[in-house]
Formats: C-alpha cells, sequence, structure tokens
C-alpha cells in the first residue's frame, strides 16, 4: 500500500496529479463546501472548462488581468504539421486562439441565467477548473490548474449580503474546528474596471474578502453589486432591476495544502479531521 505522505507528482511546479489519499481528501472538502450550499437550497449546475473568449470578454478578463489569461486556439494544418516542436507549436500552426480558460468559476453562474429573469433568492453551486498564468508557482499552494468550488447567491442586494454573512461564518467556524486560525482580510475586487465608478465604490467600502492561512488565501466572499446582472442582462423575476451578486469561493488544492501542512503530510489524518470538525460545524 503506497505511503499516506505520498507526493502529488507533476510538471515542476505549476501543474500536479493527486495520489489516491490525497484526491479523497480533495473530494471531501468539495463535498463539505458544496453541502453547504445544498443545505440552503443551492442547486448544482456543471459548468464546461472553457468557454468562448467572447463570453469572457464581456467580464473585462482581458482588460483587467490579461497577465492572467491562458487561450486555447486548434491547428491549423493547412500552414502547419500539426506536430510539436520543442515541446510547443510555433504561432504559424495554430489557428486563432477563440477558448477562453476562465480564471474563476463563477463566470459560468451568470452565463448560464444569461438573458433571463431569476427568483430574488436564486443560489447555485458550481466547481470548475480555473487556470492562471501566474508569475511564479509553488505545487498546491499555486497552481496553473486547479479546482475552485462557489456557492453564487443572484437577486436582491439582501439576498447577496446575508449569503456572504452566512457562509463568513460557517467559513470561520469550520476552521477553527480544524485550528486552522484564518485571518480574515480585506482584497481587492478583480471585477471591476480600475477607472470605474465601481472601482471607486471598492476603495470606499470592501466588496471582497480572503480568508488566509499564513499568507495563503484559501477562501473568499466577493460582492459583485449588479455588474454581472448588467453584462449578462440578467433581471430579477418581479421587476426590471438587474440582479444583484455576491459569490463564496473555495481554492481546493490551496486547502489541501494547508490540511497537510498541518498534519505533517498525512492525507489520511487530515481526512478524519475534516470528517469531524464537519460534523462539529453542521
Amino acid at each position: 500500500m503506497p505511503p499516506t505522505t505520498q507526493q502529488a507528482v507533476g510538471t515542476g511546479d505549476a501543474l500536479v496529479i493527486l495520489p489516491p489519499d490525497q484526491t479523497d481528501l480533495l473530494k471531501e472538502l468539495d463535498a463539505v463546501f458544496s453541502g453547504w450550499g445544498r443545505a440552503q437550497g443551492a442547486r448544482e449546475i456543471l459548468p464546461p472548462p472553457v468557454y468562448p473568449v467572447g463570453d469572457l470578454e464581456k467580464f473585462d478578463v482581458y482588460t483587467n488581468f490579461p497577465h492572467l489569461a491562458l487561450v486555447g486556439a486548434t491547428l491549423d494544418l493547412e500552414t502547419g504539421s500539426g506536430k510539436p516542436s520543442d515541446g510547443g507549436f510555433a504561432p504559424g500552426s495554430l489557428r486563432g486562439a477563440r477558448l477562453g480558460l476562465p480564471h474563476a468559476t463563477c463566470y459560468g453562474a451568470y452565463l448560464f441565467h444569461e438573458n433571463s429573469r431569476v427568483p430574488d433568492e436564486t443560489l447555485l453551486t458550481l466547481v470548475n477548473r480555473c487556470f492562471r498564468n501566474e508569475e511564479r508557482y509553488g505545487g498546491l499552494r499555486r497552481l496553473l490548474s486547479f479546482q475552485m468550488r462557489e456557492i453564487v447567491a443572484l437577486g436582491t442586494y439582501e439576498h447577496t449580503q446575508e449569503t456572504i454573512a452566512r457562509f463568513t461564518e460557517r467559513i470561520l467556524e469550520f476552521s477553527r474546528a480544524l485550528s486552522l486560525g484564518l485571518d480574515k482580510v480585506a482584497a481587492t475586487d478583480p471585477f471591476f474596471q480600475n477607472d470605474g465608478g465601481r472601482a471607486l465604490l471598492a476603495k470606499l467600502s470592501p466588496v471582497k474578502y480572503e480568508f488566509q492561512a499564513g499568507d495563503l488565501a484559501i477562501a473568499s466572499v466577493n460582492t459583485h453589486r449588479n455588474f454581472f446582472g448588467e453584462r449578462c442582462n440578467i433581471r430579477r423575476e418581479d421587476s426590471d432591476e438587474h440582479v444583484y451578486t455576491s459569490c463564496v469561493a473555495f481554492g481546493l488544492e490551496r486547502w489541501l495544502a494547508i490540511l497537510l501542512d498541518q498534519y505533517d503530510g498525512d492525507a489520511r489524518k487530515a481526512l478524519a479531521a475534516v470528517r469531524a470538525a464537519a460534523g462539529r460545524a453542521s
């Protein structure tokens, strides 16, 4: 039987393949977080791992965060051989990059409800692969491709704020049960234009809080006001007002990294602790 401290394997520090014990732990964490959402009435949707660039462009992804962006292209077999050289394809072997790799999971929730009306207390949960072109990588703590579970609220502003308050307490209670000692820290909002009115509001009233274990953010709560409601033309069911949205996000591999640190790499002990803590915090 493989040792419980078996390490994840991958390409450098950017990509990993999790061994079985760590996979069990990550899936248990995801079940805890998604269970919190379902207990509050959230329905789960299943997003694709990539989107048309045009869809992500609606959210200013390539204006505000071009340095994080990763895109995909098909091979141009008329101009290229279809075979890589030195581990990659030359630009002339590729057609236009029309697929965008998302750096956040919640985009799928807004695209799912695009051009529709939703009840005032709509709640969704979804998990997806996210991709970020970082200056540096650090194994499970900072990956090129990682999984993010989110709980997304759409509807009235009051509903979005109640959702954030409810899950903020759940995160803190769960972290206390695990003896993680998370710090709640105000952060910047990645969705707003740097020179827009919403950016000014974000400076006056923080709209993003991260939950940090040491210097690593492993969860966050985010208020978007009606940014996504406007961009996707999502309106309240009984009103012409665009919906407000908020989301709660969990970086699953980052939770895994912190728990493995706490239990000296023993994923099985960490798994038992998560199950016990989930029971106490339920």
